[in-house]
This record gives C-alpha cells, sequence and structure tokens, in this order.
C-alpha cells in the first residue's frame, strides 16, 4: 500500500514507479484527507508493503502527512515491510527520525528510509531550475530509484541512505515548526490580469482551500505545496513579490490530470 503526498508531481512520480514495480495500491493522502473522517482506516493483505512517498517542507514531512499518521489504523499489520522515500532539494534533517517516531505512536515500525533528489518547486525561496537541469535531475533519480525498488523488494530492513544536512536536528525540532508557524500564508497568494478563470488551480489544490469565482480566492487551510502557482497555465498567480522574475515547475512526466485532487 502505497501512500503519497504530492505538490507538483515529484512523490507522484516516484510513488508511480514503487507502486508499479512492487505491485502495490496507490492512495493520496490529499484526497484521503479531503474526505475529512476522524479515522482512516485500512486492512492490509498478509506481506503487502507499506511505503510513505512525500516531498520535504522545510527539513520535515509536510504537516498534512503527519496529521493523515494521526488518524491513521492500519488493521492486520503483522510487522509488514514499512519504508518510507522522501523527495527533496537537497537534504532533510531528521525527517526520517521524526516520521518514525510519529508511526511508532501508531504502533507501526519504519524498516527503511530513503531520501531522493527531486527538481525544486519551491521559487519563494530561490528558483526552480531549468527544463533542462530538471530532466536530468530526474533522470539521475531513477538510477536511485532503481535501487531503492530492490531493496524494498528484498524487504531489507535497518537500511538509511538519507542526505541529512548540517544541523539535522535544530531544522527539523526549530526550523521547521516555525515554517508551519510563518511561512505557511496563503494571504500572501493574488492573481494578476493574466487570469482567466480555467479553475486549474481550484482542481489541483490539495487541500481544497481555493475556490473560483471569476478568480481564485484561498482559504486557510494551505499546505503551500504551490500547486496552484506552478500549474497555472497564464502564469497568473504570485505570492507575494518573490515569484514574479521566477520560474514555475511541474514534472514532466506527470499529467496535469493526474494532479487534480
Amino acid at each position: 500500500m502505497i501512500f503519497y503526498f504530492s505538490g507538483t508531481g515529484n512523490s507522484l512520480y516516484i510513488a508511480k514507479d514503487i507502486a508499479t514495480k512492487q505491485k502495490e495500491e496507490i492512495l493520496s493522502i490529499s484526497k484521503e484527507m479531503n474526505l475529512n473522517k476522524d479515522v482512516y482506516e485500512y486492512t492490509l493483505k498478509d506481506n503487502e508493503k507499506i511505503v510513505f512517498i512525500f516531498p520535504i517542507y522545510a527539513w520535515a514531512p509536510p504537516k498534512i502527512v503527519l496529521d493523515f499518521i494521526n488518524k491513521l489504523k492500519i488493521n492486520n499489520y503483522k510487522e509488514n515491510y514499512l519504508c518510507s522515500i522522501a523527495t527533496c532539494g537537497e537534504n532533510i534533517g531528521n525527517a526520517m527520525d521524526l516520521l518514525s517516531k510519529k508511526l511508532k505512536e501508531k504502533e507501526l515500525n519504519l524498516n527503511s528510509g530513503f531520501s531522493l533528489v527531486m527538481p525544486n518547486n519551491y521559487m519563494i525561496a530561490g528558483d526552480v531550475f531549468s527544463k533542462e537541469e530538471s530532466i536530468k535531475i530526474i533522470k539521475a533519480s531513477d538510477i536511485v530509484l532503481e535501487d531503492i525498488n530492490k531493496i524494498i523488494s528484498n524487504k531489507e530492513k535497518n537500511i538509511l541512505k538519507v542526505a541529512k544536512g548540517p544541523m539535522p536536528q535544530f531544522m527539523t525540532s526549530v526550523i521547521n515548526p516555525c515554517f508551519n508557524k510563518f511561512a505557511i500564508n496563503s494571504k500572501k497568494f493574488y492573481v494578476n490580469d493574466n487570469c482567466i478563470g480555467c479553475k486549474i488551480c481550484e482542481k489541483v489544490c490539495n487541500t481544497k482551500c481555493i475556490t473560483v469565482d471569476k478568480v481564485p480566492s484561498w482559504g486557510e487551510n494551505c499546505t503551500q505545496c504551490l500547486a496552484c502557482i506552478n500549474y497555472c497555465p497564464k502564469r497568473a498567480i504570485e505570492f507575494g513579490k518573490n515569484t514574479y522574475k521566477k520560474g514555475r515547475y511541474t514534472n514532466p512526466y506527470i499529467d496535469i490530470e493526474e494532479m487534480n485532487i
């Protein structure tokens, strides 16, 4: 069972590959969370693997992923093989340690964890790569993904292939809470005169916090996945003063219809 969260397609790209190679079911955490249940309950088949795949947001799993795990109930769990893949721009801090702790609270054991470098979509800080460079990064990730699939197929345990980066504990335990509290601010989104009211931003919004009435408006439940700004076909969406001259990125191997939540 593959649980994934994806803003602009990178983690979905990985999840689709893992699901195909491992012959496991694939589930969108966003779609599940939008059902607004108190408990998200699933029953495993015998020997079914569990894989969590998500991008790193400020050196930790996205809050929506951790919220999902807090409400997760897995039936027929018999020490099934469980691993996680975190897509990132460079490093992930102590994200796997935090994930492992959350899973243990649900009596689930993280057996192995991996980080995988993918193209950046967070133009709020820095900029995205060129299309050519992005494709190079994805192709390089494919090679790493082959090795990860072999490890998962063999159910190898105690494998931790992650780039933690400098000061991992500080980045995850201090910087990430600050990011969640102060940086996720939907009020900074706005549209320019290019907007045609196509509703693509509404369709790809992971938390359904965007509604379009001629032009989009943002609610409070934003995850800052930046799907709206990156998928806008007219570059009509901006965030504060930081994105006007920045590029946009969506995974070139994921169709926009696959991102509709």
